[in-house]
């Protein structure tokens, strides 16, 4: 006979405690362990009854030799960018946990996925645990007509999922989302930590059992990681994470575990009203506003996964009136900002202590490699000189605290895509390789970088009112002016109308 137990589980890394602590002693974390009531086996004899019984229906061990490797071949879903993050499509059999932000995309990229195995004469399944059918046709009718094969189940009971998946062969079945289902023999309400860890281990055997994929929608939390206990995803197959920003269109998939292949690759979608469309070159999403000739902006050629992806980096540096300069980013790390800058003020004397500086990264793409600090430095050292940067030059270089431009990985796959995109040259570490279709601009430090850089003339990319004349801070074989601090002369007062555009940094 089962008897309730009081215990303490984690909720970052599901490891149970017989009392409260303020910090887990599995994990680290602190806050992070939660009172749940679990049912054990009152008696020794129960347990032993309990555990000959299972040992009675365990299988017999195989050869591995002799297993049939057929069983683990992917299933293409209809959407060859997500076929391509995966590998080739769903296996039969795993489970996959779609991760994201709320409104980013995931419930209409699955359904989308849904409707593409149905279309494709399989028969497909939604389980509905946050949405009504009524609400989830409607927002299917948007993507086209609707397949005789997609089938819906409203609600959040998943005891009944046995019996509706005895009823027809599914292909695919998506449980929108694992946060919203619930099992009736399990204690807490649907999200708990308890639910989430019961429901999962539910859905985990009938996708094993039945030879049916499984996605589950997940929840994320402030921080971006995975709502729910850590071992939730270890026990799903393949865990994959839609990136994007709301106000852009342009959504990013990748995958974080995939137990099947790689975990290298990157899926690009476009949001439009009829859902995500699939984005093989996202240069017009990307650089297809770009300004040349405006300072403060610079092109940096990122690897997201194994894709190589043109970012323009701006920057904007105004002054400030604030006893504490703000430092504001999008789509960049503050941390790097605030070194770059530092690194900026000690080794060329460029001072940003008296300025509000803005940082962006264009398009709602995330910049985290270090690989983009030598293009975010040139862009504020751009935006405080006033001097536009070349328009056909890309930067990419890690800076050290020295002032030193450090090799990153990938360079000659950086070179080549900016190549094709028609950019003649790129400002590089001294270790690049060459590249056939653009020039090596190779520099050894920061200070040097703003040296090379200079092109400031027309047809480089300096625009009227921006360029570099004798005595406005650039001109052509000297770059960027150093040794200066912030504001310069001509944002010290601010100006009035009619008077002239502002100039560039003087030396110091």
């Amino acid at each position: 006979m089962a008897r309730p137990h009081l215990v303490h589980r984690c909720s970052s890394c599901g490891v149970i405690q017989a009392r409260w602590a303020g910090r887990c002693s599995a994990c680290g974390e602190w806050n992070s362990l939660v009172e749940q009531v679990e049912h054990r086996q009152s008696s020794g004899s129960d347990a032993r009854l309990h555990r000959d019984s299972a040992s009675a229906g365990a299988t017999a061990a195989t050869a591995l030799a002799a297993v049939d490797p057929a069983g683990g071949t992917p299933c293409r879903t209809g959407i060859d960018e997500l076929d391509r993050v995966l590998g080739g499509g769903l296996v039969p059999g795993s489970v996959t946990l779609v991760g994201g932000e709320p409104g980013v995309g995931k419930s209409t990229l699955l359904l989308q996925v849904l409707r593409s195995v149905a279309l494709g004469g399989g028969s497909s399944l939604l389980v509905s645990g946050e949405e009504s059918a009524q609400q989830v046709r409607v927002r299917a009718e948007r993507l086209g007509p609707l397949p005789p094969g997609l089938f819906i189940v409203p609600g959040s009971d998943v005891s009944v999922l046995g019996a509706v998946l005895d009823e027809r062969d599914y292909d695919l079945v998506v449980v929108d989302s694992i946060q919203a289902v619930s099992d009736p023999a399990t204690t807490g309400i649907p999200g708990s930590m308890a639910q989430v860890r019961a429901c999962s281990d539910i859905l985990t055997a009938l996708a094993k059992e039945r030879g049916v994929a499984f996605v589950l929608v997940g929840h994320v939390t402030k921080d971006g990681s995975l709502a729910g206990p850590r071992v939730l995803e270890h026990l799903v197959d393949t865990v994959l994470s839609v990136e994007g920003d709301r106000h852009h269109a342009l959504r990013l998939v990748r995958a974080v575990k995939h137990r099947f292949g790689s975990t290298g690759e990157l899926g690009l979608f476009e949001m439009g009203e009829e859902g995500m469309a699939a984005v093989a070159d996202p240069y017009a999403l990307l650089l297809g506003d770009r300004r040349p000739g405006v300072p403060g902006g610079a092109v940096f050629p990122a690897i997201e996964g194994q894709r190589p992806l043109l970012v323009e980096i701006q920057a904007l540096v105004s002054p400030s009136f604030l006893p504490q300069p703000r430092r504001s980013v999008q789509g960049i790390e503050a941390g790097r900002l605030a070194v770059l800058l530092g690194v900026l003020a000690c080794r060329l004397g460029i001072i940003t202590a008296q300025a509000d500086v803005f940082a962006s990264a264009v398009g709602g793409v995330k910049v985290g490699e270090p690989a983009g600090d030598l293009a975010l430095a040139m862009a504020v050292a751009s935006a405080i000189a006033g001097v536009a940067l070349p328009a056909d030059l890309v930067f990419f270089g890690e800076v050290g605290l020295g002032g030193e431009i450090r090799q990153v990985p990938h360079a000659a796959r950086r070179l080549s895509e900016a190549a094709r995109l028609g950019f003649g040259r790129a400002m590089v570490p001294l270790s690049a390789p060459e590249v056939p279709g653009i020039e090596a601009v190779r520099v050894g430090s920061l200070a040097e970088a703003m040296v090379r850089a200079a092109g400031a003339s027309p047809g480089h990319g300096a625009s009227p009112g921006h360029g570099a004349s004798p005595g406005h801070g650039a001109s052509p074989g000297t770059g960027i002016a150093l040794g200066s601090s912030y504001p310069p002369p001509h944002l010290s007062n601010p100006p009035h109308l009619g008077n002239p555009p502002g100039i560039g940094v003087s030396a110091g």
